[in-house]
C-alpha cells in the first residue's frame, strides 16, 4: 500500500462532541462511588469526631454503607450524569478547537508541549462555565449533613434559586475555574509528553495501550495539581448564604490559606486517594474511549478522514 502523503482531514465537531460524551458517561458509571467518598472527605473539618469522622478512604466507604446503605454511594448521580455528556464533550471539543486556534496564531503545524498545556488550560476554563450548577447540586446531595434537606436534584435547584436567585447556581465559579484549568493543563500536557516518550505503536493494541497509559498518567498529574482547588470548591459550594453572616469560604486563595492555617497543609489534599483512584484510571478510560469512538467515525466516514 502506498504511503499516505496528505494529512487526515480533521473530524467534524459533532464527532468530537459524541466521542467526549460517550467517554464521560462510561467513566462516570464505572467510578462514581469514589467521587462520593472524595467529597465527604473534603467536606470533613477538624471538628468532626467519633463515629462522624472518616479515618481514610476505606473507613469512609465502610461507614457510608453501614449507616446509610450502599445506595448512598450513588447519591447525587443524576446531576453529574446529566452533565457528564456535555461536560466531557465540551472538554475534548474545546481542546480540539483551542489547539487549532493556537496553532493558527503561532504558525505551528504540530502541537508542542507548551501549546498542549495552554490548550488544555483553555479547554478547562471553557468547561468550568458549563459544570458549576451541576457540581453545586451534586455537592449538596452528597453531603451527609445537608442531603436530608433536599428531595432531589430539582429541589436543590429550586431552593437555591429561591434563596439566592439564578446567580446562586454559580456559587463557586471562580474555584471551579481554577480546578478545571489546573486539571486540564496537567492532563493534556502530560498526554503530549508521555506519548512522545513511549515507543511508537506498531499495531492497534499497542496504540490503545499507549492511550490508556498516557491518559492515566495525565489524570494523576492533573489530580495532584488541582486537588487543593477542588477542596476549596467543595467547601464553597456546600456553604449556603446566610443573611448578615460572612461566608467562611468564598474565594479560592484566601480559602486555601484558611484551611492550611486551621487544619494544616495536608487538609488541602483531603480526598486525594479516592480522587486519584478515580481520575488516574478515569483519565485513561476517557482517552481510550474517545480514541476508539473517533476511530469508528473515521472508518464510517472513510477518506479523507482515514
Amino acid at each position: 500500500m502506498a504511503e499516505r502523503t496528505t494529512p487526515l482531514k480533521p473530524l467534524p465537531f459533532y464527532a468530537q462532541f459524541t466521542a467526549g460524551a460517550i467517554a464521560g458517561v462510561t467513566e462516570l458509571l464505572c467510578l462514581y462511588p469514589l467521587d462520593v467518598v472524595k467529597t465527604r472527605m473534603q467536606l470533613q473539618t477538624s471538628a468532626a469526631v467519633g463515629a462522624d469522622r472518616y479515618n481514610g478512604m476505606v473507613d469512609c466507604f465502610r461507614k457510608i454503607i453501614a449507616t446509610e446503605g450502599a445506595g448512598r454511594l450513588y447519591r447525587g448521580l443524576v446531576p453529574p450524569l446529566m452533565l457528564e455528556a456535555p461536560k466531557r464533550a465540551v472538554k475534548f471539543a474545546a481542546n480540539d478547537a483551542w489547539a487549532k486556534t493556537y496553532r493558527g496564531i503561532t504558525g505551528q503545524e504540530k502541537m508542542t508541549q507548551g501549546l498542549s498545556v495552554l490548550t488544555g488550560m483553555s479547554a478547562g476554563a471553557t468547561e468550568s462555565v458549563v459544570v458549576v450548577p451541576f457540581e453545586l447540586v451534586k455537592i449538596r446531595l452528597q453531603d451527609k449533613a445537608q442531603s436530608h434537606l433536599y428531595k432531589g436534584p430539582m429541589d436543590v435547584v429550586s431552593k437555591i434559586v429561591k434563596a439566592d436567585g439564578l446567580l446562586g447556581l454559580y456559587a463557586g465559579l471562580e474555584s471551579t475555574f481554577w480546578r478545571h484549568v489546573l486539571w486540564n493543563g496537567g492532563y493534556f500536557g502530560c498526554i503530549f509528553q508521555v506519548r512522545a516518550l513511549m515507543p511508537k505503536a506498531e499495531n492497534k493494541g499497542q496504540e490503545l495501550r499507549n492511550n490508556f497509559i498516557s491518559g492515566a498518567i495525565g489524570g494523576f498529574v492533573g489530580t495532584a495539581l488541582n486537588t487543593p482547588a477542588d477542596v476549596v470548591k467543595s467547601r464553597i459550594q456546600n456553604t449556603p448564604n446566610v443573611p448578615g453572616v460572612v461566608r467562611k469560604y468564598n474565594w479560592t486563595f484566601p480559602s486555601l490559606l484558611t484551611i492550611a492555617k486551621e487544619e494544616g497543609f495536608g487538609a488541602l489534599y483531603k480526598g486525594f486517594t479516592p480522587k486519584v483512584l478515580r481520575l488516574a484510571p478515569g483519565g485513561g478510560v476517557l482517552l481510550l474511549v474517545v480514541e476508539v469512538v473517533l476511530e469508528q467515525f473515521r472508518n464510517t466516514m472513510g477518506p479523507p478522514y482515514i
